[in-house]
């Protein structure tokens, strides 16, 4: 149990600590949509390279839990779909891959919408 579990917090860890000292050190020029964007795009391009699967296998849920395996599974998606599908799956593969996570995500936050009332 603990052979998965400290592994997936450091890597988990170390991508929080790289995430929040871009925000703290680059103030006021990289915000957390900037932190977003950039892990998002940081996962699916070492994903595309094969570079995101080892810290995969090593992390687990520390590595695919955070927004740069978000990415890796949208490089990943669209990778397979085009062994499959051609060029077209390069368009629809990502999506397909990743469709879980973004309908619970709408799921959720329509949730939390309707159930908390906002701070006006």
């Amino acid at each position: 149990m603990f052979d998965m579990i400290i592994p997936a917090f450091l890597v988990g860890g170390t991508i929080c600590v790289i995430g929040q000292l871009l925000m703290d050190l680059t103030k006021p020029s990289f915000t957390p949509a900037h932190v977003l964007v950039s892990f998002v795009s940081g996962g699916a391009i070492l994903g595309a390279l094969g570079l995101y699967e080892p810290l995969m296998k090593i992390g687990g849920a520390g590595a695919s839990i955070p927004l740069s395996g978000f990415g890796y599974s949208l490089a990943k998606g669209a990778m397979e779909a085009v062994e499959k599908r051609g060029i077209m799956g390069a368009f629809s593969g990502g999506v397909e891959a990743t469709a879980v996570g973004i309908a619970a995500a709408v799921f959720f936050g329509y949730l939390m919408s309707v159930t908390f009332k906002p701070k006006g």
